[in-house]
Parts: structure tokens; C-alpha cells; sequence
């Protein structure tokens, strides 16, 4: 008979998440994960496999938290554009701790060799500018956007703003790059409201 588990599962992954997220992959060594978790090497490879289905599922569990958060944001009741211009905002004003979004860090230190990472990275873009498009095209509809404005071009836009707001987070701290671009992109589509 097998031996139970003796350290909460659940915990764990969270804890391995967090030193992934602060320190990547490549510097994350196994005695770290150890470390950080409290779960001998043993049961972690039992539990989790090796360190790159570890750091999946670390990715995975990040993103999986993360997303539908930041959809619901989108998708409220009330007018969209508020909900647009806030997140904007609050990725320029989150980050003081340069810790960036596990997300863009995975992008940016894993992609295009790691195909796993890489599935990940794509469908958490995915969604976001899924649920930016869909906030567009009801700013639309309702008015707050012109008629001609391309919701699909917008949503694009914001995410790789908000994508190249978590770069610039981990650089120096109080540089205003963040807050200057969030404050522009917000003026740019506040021009395509309609004149009334």
C-alpha cells in the first residue's frame, strides 16, 4: 500500500508558483523547490513529476486563477469603456514589487522553445483579448465608441500595452513609463467616443 500524502498539495503548487514567478525557470533549482515548499525532493517528482511539469503546472495554476478574474472585470454590468480604462490603470499602478506577471515572465523567458509554457502563454493572451474585444464591441453598440472603431484592432492594442506595462514594471520602479502609456492610451481611445 502506497503512502499518503503527507503536505497539502493545493499549498504547494502555490508555493512553487510563487518562486517560479520571482525567479523563473533557469534559476529555480530543485533544492529551491524544496526549499520553498517544505516537500522532499521525492515528493515532488512523486507529485508533481520533474521541475518543467512542476513549472507547468505552476503556470497553469497562475493563469487558471488569474484569467477569469480579469474577464469578469470586463464583462460587468454597466457602461465598458470605465471597465477598460481601470484596468489600464491598474496594471500601470500595480508592480511595485517588480515582480511582473508570471504570465509575460514565462513569454519572455521560456518562448518560443518551451511548447508547453507556450500553450499557456498563448491561451491567457487569448482570453484576455477575447474579453477586450467583447468590451469594445459593447462600448460600441452602446455608444461610448464610434461606429467605425475596430474592436477586434483595440482590444489588440490594450493587450500588448498591458503585456509591455509588466516589462517595464520589473525595470526601475517610479519611472512614470507605465503610468504615461496607460494615461495616453486612455486619451487615444477616448478619442474614438462619439462628440455629442
Amino acid at each position: 500500500m502506497g503512502r499518503t500524502k503527507e503536505f497539502d498539495v493545493a499549498d504547494a503548487l502555490e508555493r512553487a508558483m510563487r518562486l517560479f514567478w520571482s525567479k523563473g525557470y533557469a534559476a529555480t533549482s530543485i533544492a529551491d523547490l524544496v526549499t520553498a515548499t517544505g516537500v522532499a525532493r521525492a515528493g515532488l517528482y512523486a507529485t508533481f513529476g520533474d521541475k518543467h511539469e512542476l513549472y507547468l503546472k505552476a503556470l497553469d495554476a497562475y493563469a487558471t486563477a488569474r484569467d477569469p478574474a480579469l474577464v469578469a472585470r470586463l464583462s460587468g454590468a454597466g457602461p465598458a469603456l470605465p471597465a477598460v480604462y481601470a484596468l489600464i490603470t491598474d496594471y500601470a499602478d500595480a508592480d511595485q514589487a517588480r515582480a511582473g506577471c508570471f504570465v509575460v515572465n514565462a513569454a519572455i523567458e521560456r518562448l518560443p522553445a518551451d511548447a508547453g509554457a507556450a500553450l499557456t502563454v498563448e491561451a491567457s493572451w487569448s482570453a484576455l483579448e477575447a474579453a477586450l474585444t467583447a468590451a469594445f464591441s459593447r462600448a460600441r453598440v452602446a455608444g461610448e465608441l464610434v461606429a467605425d472603431a475596430d474592436p477586434a484592432a483595440l482590444a489588440r492594442l490594450v493587450l500588448v500595452l498591458l503585456q509591455g506595462m509588466r516589462v517595464v514594471g520589473r525595470g526601475r520602479p517610479g519611472s512614470g513609463r507605465a503610468t504615461t502609456a496607460a494615461a495616453q492610451a486612455i486619451t487615444m481611445i477616448g478619442t474614438l467616443t462619439p462628440i455629442i
